[in-house]
């Protein structure tokens, strides 16, 4: 289901729990939303659609995949430093993001994944993991 997209600073600044297998309608929410919002969207945090839940969306070689729980397990030295949009916010705002990362996570069905990201897809993963903790570029 199409959620309302949550504007919230209170709500956004809240740190996220881990999800289990009685969020995936959520997992399934966050997904309709990104979608529907896809002309100004590349990703979504749960947050975002007012759950406080470690669970994301992200757009991922021209595809939304969900990930829940995912942790950036290592990361490159280098960085880049670029400017960031967020749906929950107004404007632009500065963020400093590695290029490479690798994230380990639970799919839909809840199996064990892990990827490697870099450059535009890496800075969605982590701009969203950032919601997670309470984090607002």
């Amino acid at each position: 289901m199409i959620k309302e997209i949550n504007r919230d600073p209170i709500i956004l600044k809240m740190k996220s729990t881990p999800a289990n297998e009685s969020d995936l309608q959520t997992a399934q929410d966050l997904l309709d939303t990104v979608t529907a919002n896809s002309d100004r969207c590349v990703g979504m945090a749960a947050n975002m659609i007012g759950v406080n839940k470690t669970i994301l969306v992200a757009l991922i070689a021209g595809k939304y995949k969900i990930m829940i729980n995912p942790e950036i397990t290592d990361h490159s030295v280098e960085y880049y430093e670029t400017e960031e949009g967020c749906l929950s916010l107004n404007g632009v705002r500065p963020a400093k993001r590695y290029k490479k990362i690798t994230v380990s996570w639970l799919d839909e069905k809840f199996r064990n994944r892990k990827g490697t990201f870099k450059d535009f897809e890496a800075q969605i993963i982590q701009h969203e993991i950032d919601h997670f903790s309470g984090i607002l570029i």
